[in-house]
């Protein structure tokens, strides 16, 4: 909740400072017109285990779909089970298609840093390994900023006990993760362990910190 409110504040105080400074771009090239005619722009977050990542995100007011799948590795078409090796370079992450008319980035980026724990190198929980490093793979110059400003500001704020770790990494190949892992806490809360002890707690959580930003249930 600290954390949500640190960011809110520098949304909209402490960042129009930092845009008279220097004046983003509009980039077009990153927004594509979808066939309901909205205007959507592309986010990818790794924040640990992607069944988590995408059961949260995807409840967001103004996303309109939320992929998991690998990216930041050096290997083709990896499978999942060449990610659980820690090997392939791959975190595991959700790649966010969402209305910018009804959540910014800046607000996708307070959801990134309010759900997870950037602070922690190469794990979350009892997940352990390089696939599931924090990071945010941007797509554009504006989003690459943003995305510095943020944990730069949140380190010197003294919001967490220790240094964010959080990768901020140019977008590379984003490779969908296996049909099985797709909406994978809404087709397997009720008979995965994992889902009702790790997945759901946080989703929980999440939904009460961010009850005014959710679709209408």
């Amino acid at each position: 909740m600290i954390i949500k409110a640190f960011i809110a504040t520098l949304s909209f105080c402490t960042l129009l400072a930092c845009n008279s400074e220097k004046k983003y771009k509009t980039m077009s090239s990153s927004l594509i017109n979808v066939n309901s005619g909205e205007k959507t722009d592309t986010a990818t977050f790794a924040t640990g285990c992607f069944w988590c990542t995408e059961a949260i995100f995807q409840e967001l007011n103004g996303v309109l779909k939320v992929t998991s799948g690998y990216s930041g590795g050096k290997v083709n078409n990896p499978t999942y089970k060449q990610i659980c090796t820690g090997e392939t370079g791959h975190a595991e992450c959700v790649q966010v298609v969402y209305e910018p008319d009804k959540i910014s980035y800046d607000e996708l980026l307070e959801v990134f840093f309010e759900v997870h724990d950037p602070t922690s190198l190469n794990r979350q929980g009892a997940d352990v390994g390089t696939q599931y490093r924090s990071a945010i793979f941007y797509t554009s110059p504006e989003q690459k900023d943003k995305a510095e400003y943020y944990k730069n500001e949140l380190d010197k704020s003294g919001a967490y006990n220790k240094p964010i770790v959080t990768e901020i990494s140019p977008a590379s190949k984003f490779y969908p993760a296996e049909d099985y892992h797709q909406e994978y806490y809404d087709n397997n809360k009720n008979t995965n362990p994992y889902c009702s002890v790790v997945i759901r707690p946080k989703l929980e959580k999440f939904q009460k910190v961010f009850a005014q930003k959710l679709k209408s249930q």
